[in-house]
């Protein structure tokens, strides 16, 4: 579904990333960990048009990315949670997921400047699909609610339930269980792997907690300074020398 090759970015004389290669198959589920600072966000950014590549190239369906914008990104089918939730706080719960669903819209600027029945029918629409989606992530009881009234862990489940809203073919998931406690982090895990599932998705996350990547993760990639130092299954991964040096000597 994905192919990168040699990705590097440079901010200045600092190199980030440097020369990755990564390789995504249709229905997988790919980690991508490391320690603080090991250039995993940026490599997200690169990937979905926030930064544009110093060098490298980026292929998602035989089609490069390199050089597009995040909409347009979004429109080929790529959508992203961010480490640190951007839901819009002063609109509901189920604005927050219509506003993505609105890619997909059919009704004209016309249609709904002089609210034509056209429009009617694609807010309905979009109003029954964007509660489909809530209900799967136990969220429909709060569509009326602000977003910024919900607890921590609700709104990091609102902000993949506006990722999926956009229809995505490859959903990347930047920390998603970031702040969560134990029973949260459970549950997202098991809903992680059911919405992979249910909505034919290809995903690749980045998480800190390693419970959760070595559950449900498929193969990992491990990256360090910029660089990918591994690749492999969880266990692979687990007993890599190289892995084990990178997080045992940050942490020193």
């Amino acid at each position: 579904m994905i192919t990168v090759n040699k990705l590097t970015k440079t901010f200045g004389g600092l190199t980030a990333v440097s020369n990755v290669d990564l390789k995504i198959e249709k229905g997988e589920l790919v980690g991508l960990i490391g320690p603080n600072g090991a250039g995993k966000t940026t490599v997200f950014n690169l990937l979905t048009g926030v930064y544009v590549p110093t060098a490298g190239e980026i292929i998602f369906e035989d089609k490069s990315l390199v050089h597009l914008k995040p909409y347009q990104i979004t429109a080929q089918g790529v959508a992203r949670t961010f480490q640190n939730i951007r839901l819009f706080n002063s609109m509901t719960v189920l604005d927050n997921v219509k506003l993505a669903f609105h890619w997909h819209d059919k009704y004209s600027l016309w249609g709904a400047f002089l609210r034509l029945p056209d429009f009617f029918r694609g807010e309905e629409k979009m109003d029954e699909a964007a509660m489909e989606l809530l209900k799967v992530f136990r969220l429909d009881d709060k569509a009326g609610e602000l977003a910024s009234n919900l607890p921590y862990g609700e709104q990091r489940r609102l902000e993949i339930v506006r990722a999926l809203a956009a229809k995505p073919k490859l959903l990347l998931l930047d920390e998603p269980a970031a702040g969560m406690n134990p029973l949260e982090t459970k549950e997202l895990m098991a809903l992680i792997g059911e919405i992979r599932d249910k909505f034919d998705l290809t995903i690749l996350l980045i998480e800190h907690d390693m419970s959760l990547v070595m559950s449900i993760c498929e193969r990992i990639y491990v990256l360090d300074y910029g660089k990918i130092i591994a690749e492999g299954t969880p266990e692979e991964i687990k007993r890599n020398p190289r892995v084990i040096e990178a997080y045992l000597g940050r942490e020193a």
